[in-house]
């Protein structure tokens, strides 16, 4: 479009300022200027329903309009606020979106007022655009219903209420056979108490992506009007909204120009019909078998081509974004990260389009290479390899500053399953057993389970199963290159092993030896394990339960931290280790990170967020005993949390392997990585590799 086209959009953009939508929200990157905000700042309340002198609270900073996040927001926070607003005190606040979740910036956090200010921007805060919040926390107030005497802003809600807060489907095929996602039917938006019609004069494929998206899609179809128009013509319409023209890379229906109809309208839309719209569903939400079919085969003409995946998250549609380039995964720097390129990436997974474009790893720091910086989609690439970004040097970006998203995804009702946690005492009946997820299902009946074949049918409330659910995890991974650089063999007199063998850290054989004479041959290396989540790594157990060993003089808070392994090359195990958590806690820190946990004194075990545990090659237990092995070619194996006692938002790269020669005297170990850093068909080769020929290790 011409610059008078592109002028003309966003004139539109800031008269439909105050138009927001229920599906979803979004934070661009880089926060905004932090200068003295003046009379630049402005402010409303928004959000449906509510009355007058109450709502979410915007602002309008740095020519955009924004929302604050309630952490650490207070009455006094409030009367502030609604001040500003033209009232003359505050009666309350809400927290948690109360009023809706709003879009665009979360221009304030952790706001701290005395009440006094005679601006928010006066107030303590972490900087303008500075936030670790989603729109889920968007805060609102209460203000008392007087007015300030002169004040010209009345911020009075229309009676026509001109705002959009909420998009569905309707379909008109009978609900009682109809699958879920609903992916085709009559566009229609929340309107007072019921719902209203678009009209779909001037309505184009543009308009069809941008709901699609919106409701959890990757793409729009054509779809037959005539059925509809025949349907349409029996009923009585309520038409909203007119002139719909979007470009289709708007991540909301709100972004794009449209007009409301005012008054009566019952001679509307005269010339066209309730726009239609069908939606074309990603590959985990597809109803229909030959849907499926079709969809995987067009997956398997793709995995030559560079892959995405998202990680960390901890629903489906978000997670950190990551890419596979040269057979290895690695991150996306988030200089730049936007709503564009986001939605990009969640359309090529099959989602809908982005709800929040995320930075400063808000979905746990990667490990690897970052691969991507600067990524500038237009928004209508199939591929975020298709948009135009930098390489990078490691120095250029650091895995604090992932990009992640969350996608918007379908309605799929599951909700409405069997799947709570509630007071035993009220259990009626079983209905699931042997339930075993690989944890990327949608639903419990989605994973194995004994079907109708229940193991405890009639054992009443004892076996009931629970959860609670959390919003953030730990994500614990090896540092690989540590392993590689510190593996060693000793063989350790028997004198020296009574503790270790008290403890189960040696072989089986130990048994038999001739204690104490003779030694035991040990492949010893140094682990040091990261928390690379969003939640700190805690034993299970509290420590009203943890083991004393007295041997050892020390605590266990978890029975096995940790598997040792060495395997042939086809898998088979010849030799293994377990370590029990020996103590969990943070021997170092990233910059800027308080270490938490420490073991001294019976103190708290765990690993914070952004620290690590080491364990150092020359402790007991930290080996696996090869006395039995024979000379060879070997995986060497180690996975943490093996028994998943403790939740983490990932549990794929809680393994990590090597390739190891050993020749009966000495062993060479090489190529380690996490197990899920490399693409499958490296890992096929790494598998079958025949070991190295000498001790010249690339």
């Amino acid at each position: 479009m011409g610059s008078c086209g592109a002028r003309a959009r966003q004139e539109l953009l800031v008269l439909l300022s105050s138009v927001w939508l229920w599906v979803g929200s979004a934070q661009p990157t880089a926060p905004g200027p932090t200068h003295a905000p003046g009379s630049q700042l402005k402010f409303r309340l928004a959000g449906y329903p509510r009355k007058h002198n109450e709502g979410r609270v915007e602002v309008f900073y740095n020519d955009e309009w924004g929302t604050i996040c309630d952490d650490d927001f207070t009455l006094a926070n409030a009367h502030v606020l609604c001040r500003h607003l033209g009232f003359v005190a505050a009666t309350g606040w809400a927290h948690s979106a109360k009023y809706g979740k709003g879009v665009g910036r979360i221009w304030l956090d952790n706001v701290n007022c005395a009440g006094s200010e005679k601006s928010i921007g006066d107030c303590k805060h972490r900087g303008w655009g500075n936030s670790d919040c989603s729109h889920e926390e968007d805060a609102g107030v209460v203000c008392k219903d007087e007015r300030i005497p002169g004040f010209k802003d009345s911020n009075v809600i229309e009676t026509e209420q001109s705002h959009v807060e909420e998009v569905r489907l309707r379909p008109v095929v009978s609900g009682a056979r109809r699958p879920l996602p609903v992916v085709e039917g009559i566009v229609e938006v929340r309107y007072k108490d019921g719902w209203a019609q678009i009209c779909d004069e001037g309505w184009n494929s543009q308009n069809s992506r941008v709901v699609c998206g919106m409701l959890g899609f990757p793409a729009e179809k054509k779809v037959n009007k005539n059925f509809y128009k025949l349907f349409t013509e029996r009923q009585q319409l309520n038409y909203r909204l007119h002139s719909v023209s979007c470009a289709g890379t708007e991540v909301h229906l709100s972004m794009c120009a449209f007009e409301f109809y005012r008054g009566n309208t019952s001679a509307a839309c005269a010339a066209g019909m309730p726009a239609v719209i069908s939606c074309v569903p990603g590959p985990l939400f597809a109803a229909s078998n030959a849907h499926k079919k079709k969809q995987r085969q067009q997956q398997q003409q793709q995995q030559s081509q560079p892959r995405i995946r998202l990680k960390g998250g901890a629903k489906v549609g978000e997670g950190r974004v990551e890419v596979l380039k040269r057979n290895e995964w690695g991150t996306i720097c988030d200089d730049r990260w936007n709503l564009l390129s986001a939605s990009v990436v969640c359309r090529e997974l099959g989602f809908g389009s982005a709800k929040e474009a995320l930075t400063g790893a808000r979905m746990g720091q990667g490990t690897g290479p970052v691969h991507m910086n600067e990524v500038q989609c237009l928004g209508t690439e199939k591929s975020l390899w298709s948009c135009p970004f930098k390489n990078i040097t490691q120095e250029d970006c650091k895995h604090s500053e992932d990009a992640a998203v969350r996608c918007n995804i379908p309605y799929m009702g599951y909700e409405n399953l069997e799947t709570w946690y509630w007071d035993a005492s009220n259990v009626t009946e079983m209905v699931l057993s042997g339930v075993k997820c690989a944890g990327h299902e949608m639903s419990l009946s989605h994973c194995q389970h004994h079907g109708t074949s229940l193991n405890c049918r009639n054992t009443g409330t004892r076996f009931a199963a629970g959860v609670i659910c959390s919003e953030t995890a730990s994500d614990l991974l090896l540092h690989a290159p540590l392993v590689q650089e510190t593996a060693y063999i000793e063989d350790r007199p028997l004198h020296m092993l009574y503790c270790a063998a008290e403890e189960n850290c040696l072989a089986s054989s130990a048994r038999l030896a001739n204690w104490p004479y003779g030694h035991r041959r040990l492949l010893r290396f140094s682990s040091q394990i990261h928390n690379n989540g969003r939640a700190d790594f805690r034993p299970k157990a509290g420590r009203h339960s943890w083991v004393w060993h007295e041997c050892h003089r020390h605590y266990h808070s978890m029975d096995i931290f940790t598997h040792y392994d060495i395997l042939t090359p086809n898998g088979t195990k010849v030799a293994e280790g377990h370590k029990a958590s020996f103590c969990l806690e943070d021997t170092e820190c990233e910059e800027d990170v308080a270490k938490r946990y420490e073991c001294a004194n019976f103190g708290e075990q765990g690993i914070t967020v952004g620290c690590w545990d080491l364990y150092r090659h020359d402790i007991d237990c930290q080996w696996i005993d090869i006395t039995d092995v024979k000379p060879g070619n070997y995986i060497l194996q180690v996975v943490i949390n093996p028994n998943f006692e403790v939740a983490e938002s990932d549990f794929t790269n809680n393994a990590m392997k090597c390739n190891c020669k050993y020749d009966g005297h000495r062993i060479w170990v090489h190529s380690c990585h996490i197990g899920d850093a490399l693409s499958e068909e490296a890992n096929k080769r790494f598998e079958q590799y025949p070991g190295q020929l000498n001790n010249q290790i690339s």
